[in-house]
């Protein structure tokens, strides 16, 4: 009796331990049909503004523009609005469509990590700028911890999407904003960090 019950209790913690099952959902960003501008530089200060854009299922993502560069925050923000400034020091631009990973577990879906390619000018002026999947931890509402995790050169790279995915799956979730380092697959252009 006991040889059949211990196989069976060991089946039973490790179905327990079991994580959600993982896909992937995708969602448009149009500056001009999902986005709202809620902040912006009064005419001579500048060229700044901030959105707040519609994203998957109430989460929302914020975008921070500011001289031809920007930075994206992809679920819900500090109760002030201020999310942390990350971008490439290059002139770059956030593609029109954004990968959402989602953890199903019964009828509870969380969208832990976005994957999103950017653009990014080369400083020499080529015509054809860098491709880029920045992996993003999205934001939860009850920690509002969210940030990029790793960055993949998606130039000349078939296996960018896979190797993104990947990232988000393994890293996301656990990655602590502000004290761990980035993962860098490839040579991406420069990317920076800055606190508010």
């Amino acid at each position: 009796m006991r040889a059949i019950l211990i196989p069976l209790v060991l089946a039973g913690l490790c179905q327990g331990a079991h994580a959600g099952d993982i896909s992937s959902v995708y969602t448009d960003l149009d500056w001009e049909k999902d986005c709202v501008t809620y902040a912006q530089a009064a005419e001579g200060e500048g060229d700044w503004a901030s959105l707040a854009c519609s994203g998957y299922r109430g989460y929302p993502v914020l975008i921070g523009y500011d001289d031809a560069r920007e930075s994206l925050f992809y679920g819900f923000p500090s109760s002030d609005m201020t999310s942390v400034w990350e971008s490439f020091s290059g002139l770059n631009t956030a593609g029109p469509r954004v990968e959402w990973r989602i953890e199903t577990n019964g009828d509870v879906a969380i969208p832990f990590a976005v994957i999103h390619r950017r653009e990014v000018s080369k400083p020499d002026g080529e015509d054809k700028p860098t491709q880029v999947l920045v992996v993003a931890k999205v934001a939860q509402p009850d920690t509002q911890q969210g940030c990029t995790v790793g960055l993949v050169l998606a130039t000349g790279n078939p296996q960018a999407n896979d190797q993104a995915r990947k990232l988000a799956d393994e890293k996301a979730k656990s990655f602590a904003c502000g004290k761990d380092k980035r993962v860098l697959i490839g040579n991406p252009p420069d990317f920076g960090r800055v606190d508010n």
